[in-house]
């Protein structure tokens, strides 16, 4: 384990470096900002540890405890407008550390797609977000309201693209979108990453002959997934449990984002604050893998990085 006072400045060195290339020139109209850039991230990301129950939570211990890393630390009102502002230098640290990591680099990509819930579905009203997050099913939480993630997940544990829809969004419109903007990238949605080199082995939320010939003509993405049950060619059972053993990295890979980022208890009321927490939490778990490595501890072992 690191104490926190190695690695909050091997974070924001990390950060800093991930921040330079790519983005254009801080430029502030006005009074000089409180915190550059690259300390706003380093915060974002450092926030998004589970042990701190919340927002508040966390900027109450960071007022009292890094005021020697960031003696000019501000409000924390002000402090989420920066968050959510320098959203696209977060995503920028993201894609650093995936290319850092080789993240391209492997024979397949595993793709996979969870719920992140923003509000209880039984609620009244149209909440924080209308039109924005709806109402969806998901096998571990049954109906929520809120968002669904796709990631795509090296073989070991690198986050190397996500994107979300609205809860109610399927599968298969989600990847297809996902595989677009690999192959044409926009400039508003950096997040999915860059092309896999190989291929991306899914499960049968992703299953479809039509479905995949069309990804592989238009976007030269080759999708490995079990067909229904009831087809005219099942795969045997050893297949199956191949694929099962393959996926299993992303079903780990999930549950670090919920549970050690606390991805499953966010409660954004803004859609700029979606985007800028899931990418520093996708940012802060590629970082683990990262630091865990020349320490000699297995890259998933996150939750007991920090020694608090």
């Amino acid at each position: 384990m690191v104490d926190t006072d190695t690695f909050l400045p091997t974070l924001y060195v990390r950060v800093d470096d991930g921040c330079q290339s790519p983005l254009p020139p801080e430029v502030h109209p006005g009074p000089r900002a409180s915190l550059s850039r690259s300390e706003v991230v380093t915060l974002a990301l450092f926030g998004q540890w589970a042990c701190f129950r919340g927002e508040r939570a966390f900027y109450r211990d960071a007022q009292q405890h890094l005021r020697a890393a960031f003696p000019t630390l501000p409000q924390r009102t002000q402090f989420n407008r920066r968050l959510r502002r320098d959203h696209g230098a977060s995503v920028a640290c993201f894609l650093h550390l995936v290319d850092l990591l080789a993240g391209r680099h492997g024979l397949y990509e595993a793709l996979d797609s969870s719920a992140v819930p923003t509000r209880d579905a039984k609620r009244r009203g149209a909440g924080w977000l209308p039109g924005r997050a709806d109402i969806g099913w998901s096998n571990r939480l049954g109906w929520y309201e809120g968002f669904h993630l796709l990631m795509a997940v090296h073989p070991r544990g690198v986050i190397t693209g996500f994107g979300f829809g609205p809860a109610s969004a399927k599968d298969q419109p989600l990847a297809e979108t996902f595989f677009a903007l690999r192959r044409q990238p926009h400039p508003r949605c950096p997040s999915v990453g860059k092309p896999a080199l190989g291929s991306y082995v899914s499960d049968k939320g992703f299953e479809g002959q039509a479905a995949h010939a069309r990804w592989w003509y238009d976007y030269g993405a080759q999708v490995i997934c079990p067909p229904q049950r009831k087809s005219r060619h099942p795969w045997s059972k050893r297949a199956r449990r191949w694929l099962a053993g393959v996926r299993q990295i992303v079903e780990t890979v999930d549950d670090k984002v919920h549970q050690t980022v606390g991805l499953t208890r966010e409660r954004p009321h803004a859609l700029t604050g979606v985007q800028a927490r899931l990418a520093a939490k996708m940012a802060l778990h590629n970082f683990c893998i990262w630091l865990n490595e020349p320490l000699g501890r297995p890259s998933l072992a996150c939750a007991d990085l920090v020694d608090w």
